[in-house]
């Protein structure tokens, strides 16, 4: 169980593989809010945290505004509310389509260069069999 309350940005870059230049951003899009002492940014666990569901939704295909979104509707509420969570299926449910739709377009392209594969292939053939056909006159 984690115990520690505050982290550095040096740690969390580590921590998540990423870089600092990355989590100022997120910080610059209002996504981090870290307490700073001088110049030194101090992270919160609720940054953490917060930096951890950045990132998940980033692998999610969600874009930084809609995490933004959602960020600002759960402060807003402080729980799992009904606005929340509906807000949060329609997300999905339109990342899902788009992902279909992206899936329907790789396999249209895939077919697309099979067919050209297929094309060029028989046309290599034909050229190989006419220089044969060159070569050998009987």
């Amino acid at each position: 169980m984690e115990t520690k309350t505050s982290y550095s940005i040096s740690e969390l870059s580590t921590e998540f593989d990423i870089t600092t230049r990355s989590i100022r951003f997120y910080e610059d899009q209002g996504l981090l809010s870290p307490s700073r002492r001088g110049q030194t940014r101090i992270y919160s666990r609720q940054d953490r945290v917060r930096l951890k569901l950045i990132l998940r939704g980033k692998r999610l295909g969600f874009s930084l505004a809609e995490t933004g979104e959602l960020f600002a509707l759960w402060d807003e509420t402080l729980s799992g509310s009904e606005k929340q969570l509906n807000l949060l299926l329609n997300k999905i449910t339109e990342r899902k389509k788009a992902l279909e739709q992206q899936l329907n377009d790789i396999a249209m392209v895939r077919l697309e260069l099979e067919n050209a594969e297929t094309r060029c292939t028989e046309a290599l053939q034909e050229l190989s069999n006419k220089k044969i056909q060159k070569a050998n006159p009987f």
